[in-house]
């Protein structure tokens, strides 16, 4: 797909038509007065309540430039706890006192919709008969147009609240967060003496890892298409050791797919800057320029559609999912996180001065406070069944939470904490690093480490735990709570040592010297693949949750918990019911796997082992009648041992399905069992069956095997 042409009829450059489908400020400005404007810049960059009169007046407004655009079909655009959005469209068409057909679209229409509820998850948060629901229409996250060719629609961004008020989505928990930290952060900044700020934001990053098939093989396997994870699959005879897909020329065929992404995430407002070869052969990446948290987990959102919905206009398959292939790297959404004060300044840049320097030393020190004492449900925001694929093995960081700071920030925290108590100086601390400026940390002395789940990259966190296929809305709210517990934490020392409500920097660096020294056992400079960091890690005390059922655990311990219920990001109830539904949908998937397997093998792998096997048995019997040795009989002893095992492993399985087929199992008070039953049995006697099923792909004839194997999909595209 070509770019969209100008009046002169050339091909638009980026910046013309980029945010063309967005009713965001330049639109706005063209039909709303300037007190409107100011009001609405004031809303979407702080938020803020938008009363009755001013929605009307931007309903209008949205609804002539909607329909200027062709748009006939307006929707609120929200993000129920699937992992994927909603949407309920309604036509602009009404009809007027004498009932002549008009176009209309109201204030009340704007702020408010009602769609059904029962049928989203809720965690037994309410009864089933409770069904009603409320989308509210979130001001900060501009309105914008989707286009297919079947019509235009204009998208409201909205929370998803029940009937009495809980939150059904991952929206409204990220909002509240954003909210409470700037709250808090506000405090820390006042403290240090930083009285002019009035807000602070978070700003998000997020990078999609993704893998491209050829529909066509897709489609021949029902584990791809149902579960987007291949449940058999022996290792193909070249993988990723070459290192030669990484960063190489993009094949033509995935290059044409790119270009008609770009375009209509451009349209959009979706900033995305990056696109190369990952790592695996078939996986792709894309990285947008950072956004602040709310508008980024929209158009990550928007990334996975449309990743989804070009890639089959080119004949392709998008796979979202984190371990789709095993033996080649899985894929990942590292969420780049940081904080933004009002003056523009990022709270995570060391900066160029003394002074600047301690409030970047303050802000970390309260991240490093917020991520030791949080750890384990920071761990729990990224558990799924696709992430147990993926995390601690040696392609992803381990389940082990810790943060890598660089040789360089590392040296400086270790000097804060032996420095003289009396005398503690940061300018002079600095200097005695051989650092004039600070400013050079985020240039040259701070190195990527893939092995950790939380690393500092020159001027803001990297959380590369995150998986790819889910709402990075979830993680990026406790990322925010965390560190908003931090925060707290640090802000009653300082408040017990300030003097007309300013600390001096005397006493912020010892109370900073503390928190350094409380803090350390968080921090780790080396390979989180190795086994020593592991024994060291439970040494230091760091849990390590191998699996999903273990790290969601954490969620039904109130006090592991309570900094979400202080930060007001949830209450009790909510974090039982966000537990329940991580258990069942962790519980569902892996039951999709074990019944696209039980399918695959009885209905596609057995038959044609059954007639291959059938086969080698006559060559067998010929040579036997002719008095000929023959080489078949022991590829015979073998391959009838695979078939066995495959036929005995799959009526195991069968039967443990059995055991939990009720409805019972999935039931809110069993939904935890039944996971740990999923966990240690299930995916154990899965595992079994694919080993079994692989051995047999490396028996049968090429041309007999009944599903596309891992040399044809992953290098397709080549």
């Amino acid at each position: 797909m070509q770019r969209p042409q100008n009046a002169e009829g050339r091909q638009s450059r980026i910046a013309e038509y980029f945010g063309s489908n967005v009713f965001d400020l330049r639109a706005m400005a063209k039909r709303l007065s300037a007190h409107d404007l100011e009001i609405m810049k004031k809303v979407m960059k702080i938020g803020g309540k938008i009363d009755s009169s001013l929605a009307e007046r931007v309903a209008a407004a949205a609804r002539e430039w909607a329909m200027e655009k062709g748009a006939t079909h307006y929707c609120h655009w929200f993000q129920p706890q699937t992992g994927a959005t909603a949407e309920k469209h309604d036509a602009f068409l009404w009809f007027d006192k004498e009932g002549n057909p008009i176009e209309r679209f109201t204030g009340p229409e704007l702020l408010q919709s009602e769609p059904d509820a029962s049928s989203f998850p809720s965690g037994g948060i309410r009864s089933t008969f409770e069904a009603r629901g409320y989308t509210g229409w979130d001001p900060s996250s501009p309105m914008f147009i989707v286009e297919t060719e079947n019509g235009k629609t204009l998208y409201i961004p909205s929370v998803f609240i029940s009937y009495h008020g809980e939150a059904l989505d991952f929206k409204t928990p990220l909002l509240r967060s954003n909210n409470t930290l700037s709250i808090e952060a506000i405090k820390t900044l006042h403290l240090i003496g930083e009285k002019k700020v009035t807000h602070v934001t978070t700003s998000v990053g997020p990078e999609q890892e993704f893998f491209i098939i050829d529909k066509k093989q897709a489609m021949k396997r029902i584990d791809l298409s149902l579960s987007g994870r291949s449940v058999f699959g022996r290792k193909s005879p070249k993988g990723q050791e070459l290192e030669d897909h990484y960063f190489a020329h993009i094949p033509s065929r995935v290059q044409a797919f790119f270009n008609e992404l770009e375009v209509e995430l451009y349209k959009l407002g979706v900033p995305v800057k990056t696109r190369h070869n990952e790592v695996a052969p078939g996986q792709f990446e894309i990285a947008p320029i950072y956004e602040s948290s709310n508008i980024a987990a929209d158009h990550n959102q928007l990334v996975m559609k449309y990743l989804k919905s070009i890639a089959l206009k080119h004949g392709l398959v998008a796979l979202l999912h984190e371990k789709p292939f095993a033996g080649v790297n899985g894929s990942g959404k590292h969420v780049n996180w940081s904080m933004t004060d009002s003056s523009g300044r990022n709270l995570l840049d060391p900066g160029a001065t003394p002074h600047e320097n301690l409030v970047f030393l303050t802000f970390l020190c309260g991240i490093l406070q917020g991520i030791l004492d949080n750890s384990e449900v920071l761990r729990a925001s990224v558990a799924s069944a696709g992430n147990d694929h993926r995390l601690g093995a040696n392609e992803a960081p381990p389940a082990i939470i810790s943060i890598f700071l660089g040789n360089t920030l590392d040296k400086i925290l270790n000097a804060i904490e032996t420095g003289n108590n009396d005398k503690i100086n940061a300018e002079k601390i600095m200097i005695d690093l051989g650092l004039s400026h600070i400013q050079n940390v985020a240039k040259d002395n701070t190195d990527r480490n893939r092995t950790s789940p939380f690393a500092f990259t020159g001027n803001k966190f990297e959380f590369r735990a995150v998986g790819s296929s889910g709402s990075i809305n979830y993680p990026t709210a406790i990322l925010n709570a965390a560190v908003c517990d931090g925060l707290a934490k640090l802000n009653k020392k300082l408040e017990a040592k300030a003097h007309n409500g300013t600390v001096s920097s005397n006493d912020l660096l010892m109370i900073l010297r503390h928190v350094i020294k409380e803090t350390k056992k968080i921090r780790f400079e080396g390979n989180g693949y190795s086994h020593e960091w592991r024994d060291e890690a439970l040494q230091r005390g760091l849990s390590n949750f191998a699996n999903t059922p273990e790290a969601l655990s954490v969620l039904s311990n109130k006090e592991k918990t309570q900094f979400l219920v202080k930060a007001g990001v949830f209450n009790d109830d909510d974090i039982l019911s966000r537990l329940a539904i991580q258990q069942e949908r962790y519980v569902k998937q892996c039951l999709i796997e074990v019944n696209c397997a039980i399918e695959m093998a009885q209905t596609q792998v057995l038959p044609v082992c059954f007639s291959y096997l059938k086969l080698l048995l006559k060559n067998v019997k010929m040579a036997s009648d002719l008095n000929l040795p023959s080489p078949a009989k022991k590829v015979v002893e073998t391959f009838s041992d695979a078939v066995s095992h495959v036929v005995s492993t799959l009526e195991t399985l069968k039967t443990q399905l059995e055991k939990i087929s009720d409805g019972d199992a999935l039931e809110h008070h069993n939904i935890g069992n039944t996971s740990h039953i999923i966990s240690t049995h299930f995916m154990l006697k899965l595992q079994n069956l694919r080993e079994a099923v692989d051995t047999l792909e490396g028996l049968v004839p090429h041309d007999l095997w009944p599903y596309p194997k891992y040399s044809e999909m992953l290098f397709g595209m080549e």
